[in-house]
């Protein structure tokens, strides 16, 4: 990936926008009715942005959408990228370097995980305490000193205060305030029960295919972010059954209106 890349991409929405945007947002699996609440200003197609990926997924819709919340100028991603899709963790990420260039000084992200803590439900909003990156990569690897620190401190990859402002939210809202241990495994396979027995013996709540990546490189750039995980099924590997992605967009999809209140209503405080 050339610097130059990353010029081009912000230069082309530079042009495009209005003002800048302070909060980022990348929305997951199913998870899309955040954009109801936001004041569009402008939605642009990944595929016309220049050096950006764009997404093989079919319920990832992705489009760059501008706008506000609550007078707070944002920008949220309706899609992401994986490593499963065959893309390189600096290509996944190449959205939040673009993001930080045009100025967000925040970033709230967003995934379905499967929930390996028994005392998760379908449905649970888990805010994201931190996390085990098995992934085979990371997405600093092989970039030089002109991307910035290689050696990124991750003693608190979460921003406290931004933990706290979940957690002040779903209490608020009425929600119950769960938090855990996030792991991002490669995928797209879902995990087998010896592999979910591993996983929780590891120090695992919860596991999924996302979010890690731009986690690091959130670090790196000096963004604060948080996120939160909506438990889509429940992997007790004793009672394990059979599932597939629809199900998985139908839990996320019903999970969805609670975690766009707690967005909202964090950015307005922000």
């Amino acid at each position: 990936m050339q610097l130059s890349c990353l010029k081009d991409a912000t230069q082309y929405l530079t042009e495009l926008i209005t003002g800048k945007p302070r909060v980022g947002i990348v929305l997951g699996t199913g998870l899309n009715s955040l954009i109801d609440q936001v004041e569009v200003s402008l939605a642009i197609s990944y595929d016309s942005i220049p050096h950006f990926p764009v997404s093989t997924v079919e319920f990832h819709k992705g489009s760059l959408v501008f706008g506000k919340i609550a007078d707070v100028p944002i920008v949220a991603m309706q899609g992401r990228f994986h490593y499963y899709e065959g893309y390189s963790l600096q290509e996944v990420t190449f959205p939040i370097r673009v993001l930080k260039e045009l100025g967000i000084e925040f970033l709230l992200l967003s995934n379905a995980a499967g929930g390996m803590n028994m005392d998760y439900k379908k449905g649970d909003l888990v805010i994201i305490q931190d996390h085990l990156n098995l992934l085979p990569d990371n997405p600093l690897r092989g970039l030089g000193p002109e991307w910035g620190n290689r050696f990124v401190d991750m003693s608190e990859p979460y921003d406290p205060g931004l933990r706290q402002a979940l957690e002040q939210v779903l209490q608020e809202e009425g929600l119950p305030v769960k938090k855990g241990i996030y792991v991002s495994v490669i995928g797209p396979s879902l995990e087998t029960k010896a592999e979910y027995r591993w996983l929780r013996n590891t120090g695992a709540d919860m596991v999924g295919m996302s979010t890690v990546p731009e986690v690091i490189v959130a670090n790196q750039l000096g963004i604060k972010c948080a996120a939160i995980s909506v438990i889509t099924d429940e992997c007790d590997p004793d009672n394990l059954k059979p599932i597939n992605i629809s199900e998985i967009i139908e839990v996320a999809g019903k999970a969805d209106q609670k975690l766009t209140r707690v967005f909202c209503k964090v950015i307005s405080k922000l």
